[in-house]
């Protein structure tokens, strides 16, 4: 197998992997009552748990350096208070809230977020490539919330403001790690961020009761934890060994997709040609500021 074979190998892998983790979520929330941040505790401090356990024997080395200097350990604990855990409460809020492939499309508003951040801090004027993804997503947005109908809302308000909280965070995900990610494994970094945001969660855990599931439900958090969290992540991160960053992000559109398919197909969800041109715009935003970054590259 070819080193680009790997890397799309490995990238449609995670997402699919991602998304999938969305429907079953979805699932297990319409089948259990038990409280999103304890969900999230869980899987938070599960895979954080597994991915160290996995720096430990890979590159030990790395995490003993990064232990060893406070102010890397406090850019950890930032990015897990203010990236990681918003990003995963308010994405499971989505769904819970919402359904499956409307929080997963919604997550992907993260680079309009992106933009505005660097257009505010920069004082620059937008490109016009940059303005045609605004309108994109903004237009792909209404479309979604409200298929197409000017006098109703097919999304209730609650998910509707988490699915944009969520991509609000999936943006702080996406930029605060950005000098750790510099000096140390993308692994350890967002493994210890994960770690420190399920400790600040453990109170929720220890306190509430261990909740009577039926066996499928706890293969669902396993699944959840393990599969939609740890091994969707090694996955996508495997895959910029191969490819290029720009290819990976635009490849992860498999994970809306996943999550669209599994829900209408296994859910029954509602998901009409209206969300469906509503997603497209949305997701062709990735498309194009991963073209347009290529082109730039090109140039120099």
């Amino acid at each position: 197998m070819s080193n680009l074979q790997k890397g799309l190998t490995s990238v449609i892998v995670g997402s699919i992997l991602w998304g999938a983790s969305g429907t079953v979520a979805e699932l297990f929330f319409s089948e259990s009552t038990v409280s999103t941040q304890w969900v999230v505790a869980l899987r938070l401090l599960g895979a954080g748990i597994l991915l160290l356990l996995w720096c430990l024997f890979t590159i030990p080395h790395q995490f003993k350096n990064l232990l060893r200097q406070p102010k890397q350990v406090l850019a950890v604990c930032l990015f897990g208070f203010l990236g990681v855990l918003p990003s995963q409460f308010t994405y499971f809020m989505a769904i819970r809230t919402g359904n499956a492939p409307t929080a997963t499309i919604l997550q992907f508003l993260s680079p309009l977020f992106i933009l505005l951040y660097f257009t505010i801090t920069k004082r620059e004027l937008p490109r016009r490539i940059d303005s045609f993804c605004v309108f994109l997503a903004m237009f792909g947005t209404y479309l979604l919330v409200t298929k197409g109908q000017f006098n109703q809302l097919a999304l209730s308000p609650e998910a509707f403001i988490w699915g944009i909280l969520s991509g609000v965070s999936a943006a702080l995900y996406t930029l605060l790690p950005r000098k750790l990610l510099q000096a140390f494994d993308a692994k350890l970094v967002t493994g210890l961020a994960m770690f420190v945001s399920g400790i600040a969660l453990s109170p929720i855990l220890i306190s509430t009761d261990v909740p009577v599931l039926a066996p499928r439900n706890w293969g669902m958090l396993a699944f959840i934890v393990i599969g939609g969290t740890m091994f969707s992540y090694l996955f996508y991160i495997q895959s910029l060994q191969y490819i290029d960053a720009s290819l990976t992000s635009m490849l992860s559109s498999f994970e809306p997709l996943t999550a669209t398919i599994l829900s209408v197909a296994l859910l029954h969800t509602a998901f009409g040609l209206p969300e469906i041109i509503g997603a497209l715009f949305i997701l062709s935003t990735t498309f194009l500021q991963a073209w347009a970054s290529h082109r730039e590259l090109a140039k120099t």
